[in-house]
């Protein structure tokens, strides 16, 4: 198992509103971060779209349940992501799973998450989680 993966997932895990200039220490100036929300590049953008997110969030908890090394320099995160934000869901707490592919040399330059963005965010607005559900019932 890759040493580079398991130490990522570990500070991963411990990054919060607080420590978010370590960062730096985990990708590289240039990175590329891909989700299927966003696309951002570059640290400086990254580090600002992390600060954005745990500014409206209550609560995030990261546990990563595994870690696959594709060849070196690349490799994949499984998780299970929790957050709270007071206007979705009730401010209950929301859970998805995904999982982040990673390419490195001595920092990450891509990270890309695959996660169902209904289950993060679409289903818990009101109405449009109202909406979704209906459809999803319909075509089930």
């Amino acid at each position: 198992m890759s040493e580079f993966l398991q130490h990522f997932a570990r500070q991963f895990v411990l990054l919060d509103k607080d420590n978010l200039p370590r960062l730096g220490e985990l990708y590289s100036d240039d990175v590329l971060f891909t989700d299927p929300l966003h696309e951002i590049t570059g640290l400086a953008d990254l580090q600002h779209y992390f600060a954005r997110m745990y500014a409206s969030i209550s609560e995030l908890q990261y546990n990563i349940h595994g870690l696959d090394q594709v060849r070196e320099g690349e490799g994949y995160l499984r998780w299970h992501m929790s957050y709270r934000h007071p206007r979705l869901a009730r401010g209950r707490p929301v859970h998805v799973d995904g999982c982040s592919h990673l390419l490195w040399f001595d920092k990450v330059y891509r990270h890309r998450d695959y996660f169902d963005a209904g289950a993060l965010l679409y289903d818990h607005v009101p109405l449009l989680g109202q909406a979704t559900a209906w459809l999803k019932r319909r075509l089930g």
